[in-house]
């Protein structure tokens, strides 16, 4: 049942400037007496959903099994099931970022056991996914503070930066490198994060856009989780046999697939606006047009600046935080074809000189945030 109201579209008169900040609270103050109370319970299928992928990606192990038994010319048949797998990576992250936002289910053992799983194929620890993007992520989001943010043009040239460089779309990115990050750039985002709180823990990293630190108990959480999601990894390796084929080809493609997926939608999120000291979520991010088919299989995704408005929010009803947008807020929503948003994101550079403004690596070109600039 589509949950998309009938609204009468016309311009509301709120004509607030883009550059006036306002704060996440205000917009859930005007917004929420304008919602159904449906909107906010909990949505079990989710929960079936992350279930049935994680059957499709068991299916495809147990067949990827016999792969040795196979002729070599056949074995292109098994890519379909590949490209499924991939999809059911990226439903998997997406299915736990709505358990871990308790849109899906409240807390219990099922919730956490579900969240674990699910998170295990991005190597992602449920208490580091906590704190990293429910904690400082949505309470800090692209403000200096913010973890997920690009790198400012005055941090120093760490690796973190260096690979960033490498691996995210851009102006200055070599298109080989920017295929190798699609497929990579995430266990990166895992790496650094993990590794700035379980080695060090100072809030002072350095290779991180934006240290952060975790409780005593937290950090033990993430590296018994960590060790957890090691040992499934190393478990459905054991059960391919370290068959190269069967590796590549049931375990590394469909991790790529699901990866490049993911980081295509997280790319565009943030990384064309501006910073922002007060978290105002139509001037930090942007929703995404993409077709409907995709809407559906990835849990309305694209809806991205109606998620951070009402995280908690059932996901099905995106579309109508987003008719409330249009019409109280034509100004100010940013709502992108998702082929002309990475087109931009490869025609700007990627670091911050200032809140308002991108520079090369070199710091040699300067272009305004096309976000809301030129949009």
């Amino acid at each position: 049942m589509n949950p998309v109201p009938n609204l009468e579209l016309k311009v509301s008169s709120d004509t607030i400037q883009a550059d006036v900040l306002i704060s996440q609270a205000e917009y859930v103050k005007k917004l929420r007496p304008l919602l159904p109370d449906d909107a906010f319970l909990p949505d079990l299928s989710k929960g079936w959903i992350l279930a049935i992928n994680l059957a499709i990606l068991g299916l495809g192990w147990a067949i990827a099994a016999d792969l040795d038994r196979w002729h070599w010319y056949w074995l292109w048949l098994y890519l379909p099931l590949a490209a499924a797998m991939g999809n059911s990576i990226i439903v998997l992250l997406f299915s736990c970022h709505d358990l871990m936002h308790g849109s899906a289910a409240r807390h219990s053992r099922a919730f956490r056991l579900m969240s674990f799983l699910g998170l295990s194929m991005f190597w992602m620890p449920p208490t580091l996914w906590r704190a990293v993007h429910n904690r400082e992520h949505h309470r800090n989001t692209n403000s200096a503070l913010d973890p997920d943010r690009n790198y400012l043009y005055q941090q120093p040239k760490t690796w973190g930066k260096w690979i960033q460089d490498c691996f995210v779309p851009s102006v200055e990115v070599n298109p080989v490198w920017l295929t190798v990050g699609m497929a990579h750039a995430w266990g990166i985002h895992t790496f650094r994060n993990a590794t700035s709180v379980l080695l060090f823990n100072t809030g002072l990293v350095r290779y991180v856009p934006a240290a952060f630190k975790v409780s005593r108990r937290e950090r033990w959480a993430i590296a018994i989780e960590l060790t957890l999601i090691s040992a499934i990894h190393l478990g459905i390796l054991s059960y391919l046999q370290f068959d190269p084929i069967a590796l590549v080809l049931s375990y590394f493609v469909p991790l790529w697939i699901g990866y490049a997926g993911v980081m295509f939608y997280i790319y565009t999120n943030h990384m064309l606006s501006p910073m922002t000291a007060i978290n105002d979520p139509l001037i930090n991010s942007v929703s995404l047009r993409v077709p409907k088919l995709l809407d559906l299989l990835h849990f309305n995704f694209s809806y991205h600046t109606e998620h951070h408005i009402f995280p908690g929010m059932n996901s099905d009803y995106y579309p109508v935080v987003q008719a409330l947008l249009l019409l109280h807020y034509p100004k100010r929503f940013h709502l992108l074809p998702f082929r002309r948003a990475w087109q931009t994101m490869l025609d700007t550079p990627r670091h911050y000189r200032d809140d308002r403004t991108f520079t090369t690596r070199s710091g040699e070109r300067t272009v305004p945030c096309p976000v809301p600039n030129q949009m």
